[in-house]
């Protein structure tokens, strides 16, 4: 038994079945607390609890899942060019609000930070927490921060944001379905973009753009203020 959880297909097929199971739950509730990935890793950490199989032997196979991140980053920028008219057709204000949006994202993370007297490992784990996962990844291993605190900052921001983004919309009177979909896009990235796409197909589009443009935004942003602030 033991060589079978030493095998690289365990973690790969722990993280399927969790994440799969993840899916089938969010579709049946439609809640946005049944986040996909936030239910795989729950049940993954559950699970390696409960039958003491240590971490290292989960992440033999887990590690193999990592790899693809990279190429899952750069499948991004599909999302920009598939809506490429609308983009050069709105240029101006999504460039402005994605890159605004970014800018007080990071600010925001810094300046917590600062109060509550965080070291500099954490702070550099949260700062890429509005982009999507294989962004926040890359962004915080390059920046020397901790990969498992932004997957989980990630999730979180995701979570609260399609929550909250209908009631935001409805509460600032946000009318313009281009302002409403890149303000969630930017703010909580994947999670939010499937609750705009609820919410009117412009909005997911709109959406849908600002998750790549605001992870390069936050790439240039975190290497910048790495340079010079942490």
């Amino acid at each position: 038994m033991s060589e079978a959880f030493s095998s690289p297909l365990f973690g790969i097929f722990l993280t399927v079945l969790t994440y799969e199971f993840g899916v089938w739950l969010y579709r049946k509730t439609k809640l946005s607390l049944f986040n996909p990935l936030l239910i795989s890793v729950l049940l993954c950490i559950l699970f390696l609890v409960l039958t003491k199989i240590p971490l290292a032997s989960y992440q033999i196979g887990g590690n193999m899942i990592v790899v693809f991140l990279g190429p899952a980053t750069a499948v991004l920028a599909l999302s920009i060019y598939t809506r490429l008219a609308v983009l050069k057709k709105y240029l101006v204000p999504v460039l402005a609000g994605t890159l605004v949006g970014s800018v007080v994202s990071v600010s925001t993370v810094l300046v917590l930070c600062q109060i509550f007297h965080m070291d500099a490992i954490l702070t550099r784990s949260l700062i890429p927490k509005s982009v999507t996962t294989p962004f926040a990844i890359g962004i915080s291993d390059s920046i020397g921060g901790n990969s498992s605190i932004s997957v989980a900052a990630v999730v979180m921001t995701g979570i609260l944001g399609a929550s909250l983004a209908p009631f935001l919309i409805r509460l600032l009177k946000i009318r313009n379905p281009i302002a409403a979909g890149v303000a969630i896009g930017t703010a909580s990235h994947a999670a939010g973009t499937a609750k705009a796409l609820e919410i009117g197909e412009t909005e997911g589009a709109m959406s849908g753009v600002a998750i790549g443009l605001s992870g390069v935004f936050t790439v240039i942003l975190s290497v910048v203020i790495d340079k010079i602030l942490l």
